[in-house]
């Protein structure tokens, strides 16, 4: 078990302050090799334009001294020097800064002032042997140990294979012995930042496991991170419910306008208003169990007709939400139930359900998803219709 009870991964919330606070995975060897990487990638560009400035230098500038062995031309020739060996060494310079910049940003760059503010706590001698001591410093001198030793092999063991080649046997010309030079250091430059990089990545999941570890949550410290983010669960379910019940009363009092409601006959109730004016009837109140007893007491107590028809009552509660109009495929069934309860009169406080002749007899009814795609279709046709 973790230490302390913290067993939980750090949360979203949790790591972003830590960023802030410069607490996050990060290695140094990873700038430092893979700039010499992309130095080393620019190295034969480089020593080509630095071979072919000596050369200009050799061929042009120093027979004109020898021609003309003024001081004047001395000192031009000494000038050239300087920016021969400068513009071909830039390119490699350049690599290397940007190869650094890319490791550094690989790694995440956050800005930060926290980490600059004094903190008394680094005075402490506790403090200051635990950090000599601990774990961290032992991995510090493991990986360098680590690091000179390997780089160290891999350097000797090139290094050891790429004499011979270099002292030759007999005379060399010396551009064959340049290029062996150039070859074997961009060799050397290669396979140590290659192993470099391996270090550091070794380095940088080490460091990740420290720092994941060393954010790890409690179960109680997640909990609290949620309520004061999102609120107390608990505010949050009294809000929902008192939200429910707000509407369950609008949709209750809707009831008592309602033409009819149709009853399955105890566990569904749903009730219709037809409005001519505002097209087809619309569901304004619908529930089961409970709900259904309650909408049907609203209606006795407001002498709303109650119909007892199973089949359609329980395909309106499944295919209308509230305030929906009814489907087209359903209007005639509607229709017979209006004109049942028109020819019937207004019931009285303590009339029962009524039943008309047969129960309805209805179609296959899309999913209501379909329904509430057509329905918002034929909105927007209707409103383009109206400003048209």
């Amino acid at each position: 078990m973790a230490e302390d009870g913290k067993t939980e991964k750090p949360t979203a919330k949790k790591l972003k302050d830590a960023r802030k606070q410069g607490q996050f995975p990060r290695t140094q060897d990873a700038a430092t090799w893979l700039g010499i990487a992309a130095g080393a990638a620019m190295l034969p560009r480089s020593s080509q334009m630095l071979a072919d400035r000596f050369r200009e230098l050799f061929t042009m500038r120093l027979p004109e001294v020898v021609a003309d062995p003024t001081p004047s031309h001395a000192i031009d020739a000494l000038a050239a020097l300087p920016m021969a060996i400068i513009m071909p060494v830039a390119p490699v310079a350049l690599a290397a800064v940007a190869g650094a910049i890319l490791a550094t940003g690989a790694q995440g760059v956050y800005l930060t002032g926290k980490t600059l503010k004094p903190r008394f706590s680094r005075l402490s001698p506790k403090q200051g042997l635990k950090r000599m001591f601990g774990p961290k410093a032992a991995w510090e001198a493991v990986k360098s140990l680590a690091k000179v030793a390997t780089i160290g092999v891999v350097v000797f063991v090139i290094g050891k294979s790429l004499v011979p080649g270099l002292l030759g046997t007999g005379l060399v010309p010396l551009g064959v012995t340049v290029d062996r030079l150039r070859h074997g250091v961009e060799m050397l430059l290669w396979s140590a930042a290659v192993t470099g990089l391996v270090l550091a990545l070794a380095d940088y999941a080490y460091q990740r496991r420290t720092v994941m570890k060393e954010l790890r949550m409690t179960p109680r410290e997640i909990r609290d991170e949620m309520r004061q983010s999102e609120g107390d669960p608990l505010m949050k379910g009294a809000i929902r419910s008192r939200q429910m019940a707000i509407s369950r009363n609008r949709m209750l009092s809707a009831v008592s306008g309602a033409d009819v409601v149709l009853v399955n006959p105890t566990h569904y109730a749903v009730a219709l208003k037809y409005d001519r004016a505002k097209g087809a009837p619309r569901v304004v109140a619908k529930g089961t169990d409970a709900l259904a007893l309650k909408i049907r007491e609203k209606a006795r107590e407001h002498r709303v007709p109650i119909v007892e028809d199973k089949p359609l009552a329980r395909t309106l509660h499944r295919v209308c939400d509230l305030d929906d109009e009814i489907p087209a495929e359903l209007y005639l069934a509607v229709a017979r139930i209006l004109a049942f309860v028109m020819a019937a009169g207004r019931p009285s406080a303590r009339a029962g359900a009524r039943r008309p002749s047969g129960e309805s007899q209805l179609p296959d009814l899309p999913t209501k998803a379909v329904l509430r795609t057509r329905r918002s279709r034929e909105n927007r046709d209707a409103r383009r219709a109206a400003h048209r």
